[in-house]
């Protein structure tokens, strides 16, 4: 029987060690783009693919994202009174969903985490979406991978090819591309060295994966610091099931990286309405002639 994809994943539960002390006490996925959190870019990605069921899985230190998709009266009533409806409307909306909060308890890695969502999915396929990648809301990366799913009822990765120096930050695959852009998957590893890796393509934050997955990381021993890694098992799956990856050429923002969090702050303030003019009118009268000078 086909079944469509109607829950997702937020792992959330990382200590966030690049971002510190910035995420000390307050979540990573906490850390504002412009205007919204990163968890919220994420959340926001799911709904415009009829997506309306989220699971959080969290840690300690991380009630906050809790409460920002909690409803709000006292704000919502001040808002109401001084006729901000818009801004009523925007803080309401995500709340109307359905959402439910497991603690992974101690950050034993994503195939863990994962795991914590077993009870909520049950026997369903689910969408996982990794809040450190941002992907801009104009490119159809999960709309993609959907339609991929609904033709194969299978596992579907979101890929990208990347440096082959970087290679030993990502899980590797192998794989025969069955059409354009669209790869039946073969092997995988995770973070192998340059000079083994079996090609360029890497997994990125983006799965859509079938219950199958939850029997396979029962069975898989942890790995490298004590962690299930969610490739590990993606690589068990394969012995019995077929998995696809979908290759994707549009722009993806590294935001747990502090470089890449700059980068998708610049771009994204550059296509909001509120900011856009007067950023981008500072760049050009500030930032770039000090740039040319230095240079």
């Amino acid at each position: 029987m086909t079944k469509t994809v109607k829950k997702a994943v937020f792992p959330a539960a990382g200590l966030g060690t690049r971002f510190l002390p910035a995420t000390k006490a307050s979540p990573k996925e906490m850390l504002p783009i412009v205007d919204k959190p990163l968890i919220q870019y994420a959340v926001e990605e799911a709904e415009r693919y009829n997506i309306k069921e989220f699971i959080m899985i969290t840690g300690k230190s991380k009630r906050a994202i809790e409460d920002h998709f909690d409803y709000a009266w006292e704000l919502e009533e001040n808002l109401k009174s001084k006729g901000k409806a818009a801004m009523l409307e925007e803080i309401r909306r995500l709340s109307q969903h359905q959402f439910a909060y497991i603690r992974q308890g101690a950050p034993l890695g994503l195939g863990h985490a994962i795991l914590c969502a077993k009870p909520f999915v049950k026997d369903e396929p689910f969408a996982v979406i990794l809040s450190d990648d941002i992907i801009d809301p104009e490119d159809d990366l999960l709309g993609k991978m959907l339609h991929i799913y609904d033709k194969y009822q299978a596992t579907v990765l979101a890929l990208e090819r990347v440096p082959k120096e970087e290679v030993n930050r990502y899980g590797i695959i192998a794989g025969e591309e069955v059409k354009k852009n669209v790869f039946k998957i073969t092997d995988m590893v995770e973070k192998p060295k340059a000079s083994s890796a079996p090609s360029d393509i890497a997994i990125i934050g983006r799965y859509i994966l079938t219950p199958d997955i939850f029997s396979v990381l029962e069975k898989t021993p942890p790995g490298k610091g004590g962690e299930i890694q969610l490739t590990d098992a993606l690589k068990g799956l394969l012995h019995n099931k077929p998995v696809y990856g979908y290759l994707f050429n549009g722009k993806r923002y590294d935001a747990g990286d502090k470089f890449g969090y700059l980068k998708a702050t610049v771009e994204f303030a550059l296509k909001n309405e509120t900011v856009k003019d007067e950023f981008r009118e500072y760049l050009l009268s500030a930032v770039i002639p000090r740039l040319n000078k230095e240079l």
